[in-house]
């Protein structure tokens, strides 16, 4: 395997393996040079988000590249604040311009129940989905997907959806393995994204970890990466450091073995788990 190499989505859409992500990357300079180290690093797949607040700093990062659109897969999210029909529609061109693109690759609802919603939120995801099938079918998205659902969120989707999602990025790395959610996406053809997988660097805890990142001569960050592929999943590693962007890259020259896989899955609640999204005051 190596950066180029992808997962294919259930409408044929190839999606490079690893995404750097940029969760957490401050706008401005940061972002701009930390998305350009990427994409000088073989990094073809870049994940922000609206709610981020550097789709700007992303783009033209992306454009100051000089490498193809085509060659690139580029992910963004509906804010929580616009959620709805008409909403979602005007939230996706202001996306797309601040990126400067007349697409992107994948386009997620970010959160399946935000705080200003919560109690039609069912109804609201409905409206959000249409936009966003609408969009798809005008090619303004290649592919369309949600963050952070659960099952029932997922099961709501269903109940009006003409097409399933494609992706599902949730909270992922060897403190939560998310097991109902991953086999409730694994089941309807949804692949499963991590877009924290180093558990926001609470990996760092688990001394474990360190002691079979050795064994293979490698650092921690890349045998939990290594660890993501394995499970079939995407990982999104975000870094601000050059040195780390790169390191995140060499992962493609080993393989885990199937105990030292089962030693790193029994690291559950080493730190603790996805946050309930019917709860969290986001």
């Amino acid at each position: 395997m190596a950066l180029t190499d992808t997962y294919t989505l259930s409408n044929g859409t190839k999606i490079p393996v690893v995404g750097f992500g940029t969760w957490q990357t401050p706008d401005g300079e940061i972002a701009y040079q930390a998305v350009l180290t990427a994409l000088k690093d073989g990094y073809r797949h870049i994940d922000t988000a609206e709610g981020y607040g550097n789709e700007a700093s992303v783009g033209r990062a992306i454009h100051d590249s000089g490498i193809k659109r085509d060659e690139l897969f580029v992910t963004t999210k509906l804010d929580n604040s616009a959620h709805g029909y008409a909403e979602t529609k005007q939230a996706l061109g202001e996306s797309l311009s601040k990126l400067g693109l007349q697409y992107v690759d994948l386009f997620l609802i970010h959160w399946p129940n935000p705080q200003a919603f919560r109690d039609n939120w069912e109804e609201k995801n409905a409206q959000t989905w249409k936009a966003m099938e609408e969009a798809y079918e005008e090619g303004l998205v290649k592919a369309i997907g949600v963050s952070n659902f659960r099952p029932k969120h997922l099961d709501a989707l269903l109940k009006t959806a003409k097409i399933t999602p494609m992706v599902n990025q949730i909270f992922l790395n060897p403190s939560d393995l998310q097991p109902s959610v991953v086999d409730y996406n694994d089941a309807h053809d949804i692949l499963s994204e991590a877009y924290s997988p180093f558990g926001t660097g609470k990996i760092f805890q688990i001394d474990g970890l360190k002691e079979i990142a050795a064994k293979y001569h490698k650092s921690v960050p890349q045998l939990v990466l290594r660890w993501h592929l394995q499970h079939g999943f995407l990982p999104l590693p975000k870094s601000v450091h050059e040195n780390y962007i790169q390191a995140n890259t060499d992962i493609f020259d080993f393989e885990i073995a199937k105990e030292d896989m089962k030693t790193i899955d029994g690291f559950r609640g080493a730190f603790g788990l996805a946050e309930d999204p019917d709860t969290v005051p986001f």
